[in-house]
């Protein structure tokens, strides 16, 4: 890839990754920092089923965010491969960034998340006390003096995503926390993710935000085809795997309606993303039980094997 890459002598650069147990907030703060979506956020635990860096590259610094899936109890073969993927993710990198929801007590699945932190070797570790437009002075105070207690901490920041509070606070605690060092990725490159995986991803994110209950994790989205038209159009085909014919059923909805509102909602994240004009086709499956099938799972490139 081309792209010119940063000469300041001073230069300092570095991995840093995300992690903290589901809906801490770790993509919207990645997104926040990038400037613009680049990760898909929900509501639902296992949003993030990647791995994947986004490079925030300035005069003065590249940091490669490694955003991972959120820690839990894990009760699949897809669960387990998601926990692997994010514990793998804190070996060998510069700074791990835990991420600790501040509107909500902290619990023994915080506990265990920090339990993996402390365990990372030659790593600065910094606590983010997320979600702070949700919680009261008071309740940041309290959990910042408990999140102090899980770990020998490097910083420790409170922000919010959501309004921007911090943000760039954040930013130079782990600017101030790498070594100087060249950049890896060109200027202009802001991730490590194909593009088909990303559209496969923005559609799930649709999928997630107008579906609840079972439905949004027996979801897998593949992208069957994808060309560029010129002077301004790309024409997307896409597979929406279920595990159910039931699931199905509520997918398409009524007349088309439920999956002509996931394809309208999806093709104007991807036209911002792209660039340019969106044909999008989405298409049902069922493939029973994907989610116990680690082949399966690899297959549609969530956790460790892709």
């Amino acid at each position: 890839m081309g792209g010119s890459f940063p000469t300041n002598p001073d230069f300092k650069s570095g991995f840093v990754t995300l992690v903290g147990r589901p809906n801490a907030g770790k993509s919207t703060l990645l997104n926040a920092i990038m400037g613009k979506k680049i990760a898909i956020t929900s509501n639902t635990a296992q949003t993030t089923r990647h791995r994947f860096r986004a490079v925030h590259t300035t005069d003065d610094v590249q940091m490669i965010i490694v955003d991972t899936p959120g820690l839990h109890k894990p009760q699949d073969a897809l669960g387990e491969e998601l926990n692997t993927s994010a514990i793998k993710a804190l070996e060998d990198v510069d700074v791990v960034a835990m991420l600790i929801d501040a509107s909500k007590p902290i619990g023994r699945g915080d506990e265990w998340v920090a339990a993996q932190v402390r365990a990372a070797k030659g790593s600065a570790k910094i606590c983010v006390l997320s979600k702070t437009d949700l919680a009261s002075d008071a309740e940041i105070s309290a959990q910042r003096e408990a999140a102090e207690k899980l770990c020998d901490w490097d910083a420790m920041v409170a922000l919010s995503a959501e309004t921007g509070r911090n943000v760039d606070a954040f930013v130079e605690e782990v600017q101030f926390l790498l070594p100087e060092g060249p950049a890896w990725f060109p200027a202009d490159m802001e991730t490590d993710q194909p593009l088909e995986v990303m559209v496969a991803e923005f559609i799930r994110e649709k999928i997630l935000r107008n579906f609840f209950d079972e439905v949004p994790h027996a979801i897998g989205v593949a992208v069957e085809e994808m060309e560029f038209e010129k002077p301004n159009l790309y024409r997307i085909y896409a597979v929406i795997y279920v595990e159910r014919d039931s699931q199905k059923g509520i997918i398409i909805g009524k007349r088309g309606a439920a999956i002509k509102r996931i394809g309208t909602e999806a093709r104007k994240d991807l036209e911002l993303l792209l660039g340019a004009k969106v044909f999008l086709d989405l298409s049902v499956k069922v493939r029973k039980n994907w989610r116990r099938d680690a082949n399966q799972i690899r297959r549609f490139g969530y956790g460790e094997g892709a």
